[in-house]
């Protein structure tokens, strides 16, 4: 239970990290790019907004058999996306559907709150179940803080300003994208860099090339 109890903690971390980051937006800072490929912020927080609901729904759908998948196992290694998803292709339409940056907002500051609450009351060794697989609450909520630290350092690529995600959170979302891979990243790398060009969000320089050494021809890994 102290391990379910971490991944809870983790996960309340990141996420307040994150809505604050999404409250401390200027106007101007919708429009700009996002770090995930032709999506603007606005895009992503629209995005964030479906994320949260995942985490209500699933967090009411209990289920009864054995877990399936824990917090690592949760993610797959799939192919980078080529933009014919619809659900990709719905998001812009829907976060411009808003209108106005205030309105997105608000349904964000609404929906992640609910989340973060229903996170923090749920019973860590619960299962649930989602997207056909059953796991605890607790490996459910460990496996989003993946999600979150990656989802935080995309809505501040082009926000110099912009706050970067815990440190700790950080170091947990590398632990675990290492033991998807299989392989640790040098320890040269820092956190945000190891989650950055193993994700492909960056190019790696012939330097981290060189450094990555077989590694290299395993990236990006993409997640889904």
């Amino acid at each position: 239970m102290a391990g379910y109890g971490a991944g809870v903690d983790l996960f309340s971390c990141s996420w307040a990290a994150l809505r604050a980051a999404v409250d401390e937006l200027a106007a101007e800072d919708w429009e700009r790019p996002s770090g995930c490929a032709g999506w603007l912020v606005r895009d992503l927080v629209c995005h964030l907004v479906i994320d949260a609901q995942d985490v209500l729904i699933t967090l009411v759908t209990p289920a009864e058999g054995e877990p399936t998948v824990d917090s690592v196992s949760y993610w797959k290694l799939v192919e980078p996306p080529t933009g014919a998803d619809p659900l990709d292709a719905l998001i812009p339409r829907l976060a411009a559907a808003y209108g106005e940056p205030r309105l997105l907002k608000f349904h964000f500051d609404d929906v992640g709150a609910a989340a973060g609450r229903a996170a923090e009351l749920a019973d860590p060794g619960v299962r649930v179940s989602t997207q056909d697989e059953v796991l605890t609450v607790g490996d459910y909520l460990s496996a989003y803080v993946m999600e979150w630290t990656l989802h935080h350092l995309d809505l501040i690529a082009c926000l110099p300003s912009g706050a970067e995600p815990p440190v700790e959170t950080l170091a947990a979302a590398r632990a675990s994208l290492e033991r998807i891979a299989g392989a640790s990243f040098p320890a040269s790398f820092s956190d945000k860099d190891a989650l950055l060009v193993g994700t492909g969000r960056r190019t790696p320089t012939d330097a981290e090339k060189a450094a990555l050494g077989e590694l290299a021809a395993k990236i990006p890994l993409v997640l889904g």
